[in-house]
């Protein structure tokens, strides 16, 4: 699934594309995705409004529209939102298609069809559960040492499970919450209530630095995920733990272990994550 980082990429190309752009009309292939409203005024909402910003919240993707509606997209496992010029062949997976004044689509494709769509006004947010009840993410000013670590000592579950509570924070899935634990020193199972301030201060920094480095490589590639051009990211290649179980670790030489906590595949350097 794309995480911050891929989402922040997408955002940022897809509005040097088609910010100011006019949608025309839409196709929607597959209206089950359309999750709020029905899709015929979800068409409605959208069609013939000038799009004028892009924003992100955590892992969900907007494009605010001149009448005040917000398309949200969460994109979820295989979910990719592109610009096509015009002329540019398709996805095979396209499902939803805004034809914008330009000639250029821009083209909402899901191999599983996972992805969820939604067409809200500001007094509608309640309506996206996930979105409504976000925490805190990282970079933002008010995401600090001290909001993390009040977190964590109301907290008897595992760090990884914490931290992939988009409730607790934002935008974190398995790729950056692996990568954030490593660079703190954290064992993906350590109680959160006994992580020292100390080490709430490094896993807060190592957020900030993973998340970072992520979106300045244009985001992590394994299969699906590609930008709103259609780019696949690089971040890949500087992973220290996600994906390389059973390779040696880049700091100390001690093989990548591969466990699951709470059902979810997590990777970690036994000797540089110790359980304390």
């Amino acid at each position: 699934m794309p995480e911050m980082p891929e989402v922040e990429t997408i955002r940022r190309t897809l509005a040097k594309n088609i910010l100011g752009k006019r949608i025309e009309h839409i196709d929607i292939l597959l209206p089950r995705l359309i999750k709020f409203p029905e899709p015929d005024l979800y068409r409605q909402r959208l069609t013939g409004q000038k799009i004028v910003k892009m924003r992100r919240e955590g892992k969900y993707l907007g494009m605010q529209m001149e009448n005040g509606i917000m398309a949200i997209f969460h994109l979820r496992m295989t979910g990719r939102l592109c610009y096509f010029k015009d002329g540019q062949q398709e996805d095979k997976y396209a499902k939803i298609i805004f034809y914008l004044d330009n000639g250029a689509r821009l083209i909402y494709s899901d191999m599983r069809t996972f992805g969820t769509l939604y067409a809200i006004n500001d007094k509608e947010r309640e309506k996206i559960k996930g979105l409504y009840e976000l925490g805190r993410e990282p970079l933002a000013k008010d995401f600090t040492t001290e909001y993390l670590l009040a977190k964590l000592k109301k907290s008897n579950g595992k760090i990884k499970m914490f931290l992939l509570n988009q409730k607790n924070i934002a935008g974190l899935g398995n790729i950056y919450t692996d990568e954030a634990l490593f660079l703190a020193g954290i064992n993906p199972e350590q109680i959160c209530s006994a992580i020292s301030k100390e080490k709430a201060e490094k896993l807060h920094n190592s957020i900030n630095q993973v998340i970072s480095a992520g979106i300045n490589d244009g985001g992590t590639t394994f299969r699906d995920y590609v930008n709103g051009e259609g780019i696949k990211g690089k971040h890949q290649n500087n992973l220290f733990v996600y994906g390389q179980a059973k390779k040696p670790c880049k700091k100390c030489g001690t093989i990548i272990e591969k466990i699951k906590v709470g059902g979810r595949g997590t990777c970690f350097c036994p000797k540089c994550q110790k359980l304390k």
